[in-house]
């Protein structure tokens, strides 16, 4: 299948299936940072630098889980001008190469409805949407629309998340779970944290689906030490930082160097 004829959820799943590396490295930008044509040149460069998936979030005025780095893209990008509208423009041109997965808050979705943001997204070409501000007992309308576009509807779970709620979240789960690696907020940190390889085995058995891992992840090694323990890799806050110090030539260079390490 081609990108033009897949299905969102089957892009996701070819991605996990097919990157050749120790696992999926799927880095984070932010649309319209530090404005709408380098983010779409950030994510070219990224994709040409070995990028399996990427994440793609719309900015927004007050995000939960963003830390300091990309809370501080957001609110530039706002600044700059950019919408939700806008940011969909970027997923069209980055899905042509990549599957691209919305990470966005759950006002800007049910602002106009939930089915007419989907549909949006979809025509897009966007994979999936990760909402990580909404519940997962009031996720069902959300996922009802995904599904009916073939998108998935992507959850988190985090290290304190119970045991029988993880088993739901896993069950319900669409193209892959996202773990959280920690409380908080997503931004760089020092060292991964003790329980993360405990926490991973309990959302693999939760879930027939790949696990992809989350905030916090900094450097090559942090990395590389998490693809010995999930299906995916996520970074964020590191190449938001150097898309604003470099652009996407910097942006390009980080991902080369995360990609070797999961090479290696």
């Amino acid at each position: 299948m081609t990108a033009s004829t897949a299905t969102g959820t089957d892009r996701i799943a070819d991605a996990f299936a097919s990157h050749g590396k120790r696992a999926a490295l799927m880095p984070y930008l932010m649309g319209g940072f530090p404005d709408l044509d380098t983010s779409r040149a950030v994510g070219q460069a990224a994709a040409d630098a070995g990028a399996d998936l990427l994440e793609l979030g719309i900015p927004f005025s007050d995000p939960l889980a963003d830390g300091p780095v990309i809370h501080a893209a957001g609110t530039r990008a706002l600044s700059a001008g950019a919408t939700p509208h806008a940011v969909l423009g970027v997923c069209e041109a980055l899905s042509e190469r990549l599957p691209v997965v919305l990470m966005v808050y759950a006002n800007v979705v049910l602002a106009g409805g939930a089915e007419r943001f989907v549909t949006r997204a979809a025509a897009a070409g966007a994979a999936g949407l990760i909402v990580p501000d909404l519940p997962h007992d009031e996720a069902g309308e959300l996922r009802a629309a995904c599904d009916a576009e073939a998108l998935a509807l992507v959850p988190l779970v985090a290290p304190t998340t119970p045991p029988e709620r993880m088993e739901e979240i896993g069950r319900d789960a669409r193209g892959f779970v996202y773990a959280v690696s920690l409380t908080g907020t997503t931004g760089e940190r020092d060292e991964l944290p003790p329980g993360l390889s405990a926490m991973v085995e309990r959302v693999r058995a939760s879930t027939a689906l790949p696990v992809a891992v989350g905030f916090g992840i900094a450097t090559s090694e942090q990395a590389a030490a998490v693809a010995e323990l999930a299906d995916g890799v996520i970074v964020g806050s590191r190449l938001v930082r150097a898309a604003d110090e470099g652009g996407a030539a910097a942006v390009g260079r980080e991902v080369a160097e995360l990609e070797a390490a999961l090479r290696q």
